[in-house]
């Protein structure tokens, strides 16, 4: 059982801690983060310790470590920390939850955390220090660059290319062939259906406010009924 290390000690670092100890061969020991950012010496009962220090009490000959960071700063921060810990001579783990369909040829990197009921078809390469929240489906022949954050229910068609550094947003989708860009910020609900250009930013339509009429609102909901009936 390999014996982790997490850092950080916020939502993710939680999560992270929740998940390995139900559903992995990895046994978390205590957490770290940087020393200026400490409140507590313990966290959810584990000890803290300084990310300065952790190579002397926690050394990687006998630990591995898992950075549990968010999308800050379009997935620099986290970056940041995978590249100080893999300097620190750490072996940074990946965890892949049980409750998802994969395919053994699937490639993935260190350090990616990758949530439950993803649908991840078969040839798919998946980068270093990749998040992939709950619910996508990755189709096959595609890649994910490395230090890319997916949210929930991302769809990916096929042969598609996510280069370094992206955000999907929830319910984004992508058609098939296509090519993200380093840096592509996707919103939520958007469709991208061609190559996105490097740091470019792609909002989708939101919903418009049509009517607070109660007549109209029963006639919409009365043929959405009638059309779904026949």
């Amino acid at each position: 059982m390999n014996k982790v290390i997490i850092f950080g000690t916020g939502d993710i670092g939680q999560l992270a801690y929740y998940y390995m100890t139900h559903d992995s061969p990895f046994e978390v020991i205590a957490f770290c983060a940087d020393d200026a950012f400490i409140k507590s010496s313990k966290f959810l009962g584990l000890p803290v310790v300084p990310f300065e220090k952790v190579l002397h009490i926690y050394p990687p000959d006998d630990f591995d470590m898992f950075v549990a960071l968010s999308y800050s700063k379009l997935n620099e921060t986290r970056a940041k920390k995978y590249y100080e810990a893999k300097a620190k001579g750490y072996k940074l783990i990946s965890y892949v939850c049980s409750r998802s369909v994969l395919w053994p040829d699937l490639q993935i990197g260190d350090n990616c955390f990758i949530f439950e009921n993803q649908t991840i078809q078969p040839f798919v390469k998946i980068g270093n220090n990749v998040t992939m929240w709950s619910g996508n489906h990755i189709g096959h022949s595609s890649s994910i660059g490395d230090h890319c954050f997916l949210t929930s229910h991302v769809v990916v068609a096929g042969h598609v290319e996510i280069g370094s550094y992206c955000f999907l947003g929830v319910n984004s989708a992508l058609r098939d062939g296509i090519r993200l860009a380093k840096r592509s910020v996707i919103g939520a609900g958007a469709t991208i259906v061609k190559d996105t250009i490097e740091a470019g930013v792609y909002m989708g339509k939101a919903a418009e406010l049509k009517s607070k009429d109660p007549a109209t609102i029963n006639y919409f909901i009365d043929t959405n009924y009638k059309q779904r009936k026949k």
